[in-house]
């Protein structure tokens, strides 16, 4: 296949897209805000989505079904065939049926379309799979690779909308906010027991595994908590940051988790992070300290969690991800204890709807004219790792064991 910028424009396009439900109570009649504040350029100066137009309004709901990420009109204008589905697990799924003839896949990390080597096999005209968010471990990255299929997300779309939340989930934990808001919702004023788990962050230890950009922006939020700051990373950051914001840096997970009360997980799912923090890394960490992982929920081994909570050698474990997602109802992070585990939502505020779903049309423009895509988008082109890509993931798969999102039944 010839690279998107040398390319004519396509035309008669299947685009297949895998979104969310829709609300199980409906879409608001009235959203609670009138609207978003409107942004002009990322933290680090990057511009912000940049496409010729938008279908939707920002602050409105784009990342469920019926919000179709605002492109029905954008593509069946120009011919193409959109099909939204949120049926995506087991041979007999609309995704499964709609896949072997689709030129493009787009796909959520919250509610991913797993595109397994098997899958991708199957999908002999597929040239394109774009993460409406980021984080693109729901692609087997190398059967991407093996078949010269372009792979994009967009990159800084919700980045600041996972760091406010895993600061959030720093907080919740540390305070043992959840139980205590149990205790009123319950008609309790039980003090002692909503106190008995209950610590001040202050003076605590702080440590972020990954310092990119999101990994950086939970750093710059929790310097005024006057805590002393982590960090290990693989591409170590300006000694100036460094001094800014009081940094420690480790050459390696090990040395940090080792001093760390609270530990933020930050890093891209790929072969070498998988399964990270397993028994020997969690054994490292302080008895009675905590993990907060927004990244992806296979960086962390699921049982090594559940028994270290068990034990006490954690005292608290959040995060919004999980594997496979969505996850099983008897997942045993649903029910551990001392957990402040959301459904992954981190990422996809209304607010962060807007911004991903404007990247997605980019993307598309650009791979429909045959204008070449951001290099800031690209996770795989030509055949191997580009881009953003390039700097942050390695070659290989973390697909494996995605099937088990097929035993999730709603509730």
């Amino acid at each position: 296949m010839s690279s998107p910028s040398a390319q004519r424009a396509l035309s008669n396009q299947k685009v297949v897209c895998v979104l969310y439900d829709d609300p199980a109570a409906g879409f608001p009649p009235k959203y609670a805000r009138e609207g978003i504040p409107t942004l002009t350029r990322y933290p680090d100066g990057q511009a912000l989505p940049s496409p010729s137009a938008v279908d939707f309004t920002p602050g409105h709901l784009l990342g469920s079904v019926s919000g179709g990420l605002g492109l029905e009109r954008f593509l069946a204008g120009l011919g193409h065939r959109f099909i939204v589905t949120a049926d995506k697990e087991g041979p007999d799924s609309v995704f499964e049926r709609e896949l072997p003839d689709a030129d493009v896949v787009i796909s959520q990390p919250f509610w991913p379309a797993y595109l397994t080597a098997e899958r991708i096999e199957k999908a002999q005209r597929l040239k394109l799979a774009i993460t409406a968010g980021i984080g693109s471990d729901h692609v087997d990255l190398q059967a991407a690779m093996d078949r010269n299929i372009t792979v994009c997300e967009v990159t800084w779309c919700n980045s600041v909308s996972v760091a406010e939340h895993a600061v959030m989930q720093i907080l919740a934990l540390v305070r043992d906010y959840i139980p205590q808001y149990g205790w009123v919702v319950r008609g309790g004023w039980n003090i002692a027991d909503a106190a008995s788990r209950s610590y001040d962050i202050e003076g605590m230890d702080v440590g972020v595994v990954a310092a990119g950009r999101i990994g950086l922006a939970v750093l710059k939020r929790m310097k005024p908590f006057d805590v002393k700051l982590h960090y290990t990373d693989r591409h170590r950051l300006s000694l100036d940051v460094e001094k800014e914001l009081g940094l420690t840096f480790h050459e390696n997970v090990e040395s940090l988790v080792g001093v760390c009360d609270v530990v933020s997980i930050h890093c891209p799912l790929h072969p070498e992070t998988e399964d990270m923090f397993d028994e020997a890394l969690i054994g490292k960490m302080k008895r009675g300290s905590y993990i907060v992982n927004t990244a992806r929920g296979k960086i962390c081994n699921r049982d090594a969690i559940v028994r270290a909570l068990e034990s006490g050698h954690l005292a608290g474990y959040a995060g919004d991800v999980w594997f496979p997602q969505p996850a099983p109802n008897d997942h045993p992070w649903r029910t551990m204890p001392n957990h402040a585990m959301t459904p992954h939502t981190s990422g996809t505020s209304l607010s962060a709807q807007a911004r991903y779903a404007a990247g997605v049309r980019e993307i598309l423009e650009c791979w429909l004219d045959g204008r070449p895509i951001r290099n800031e988008y690209l996770i795989v082109q030509g055949g191997g790792l580009a881009g953003t890509g390039a700097h942050s993931y390695s070659e290989g798969d973390s697909t494996g064991g995605s099937e088990e999102a097929g035993r999730y039944t709603a509730g």
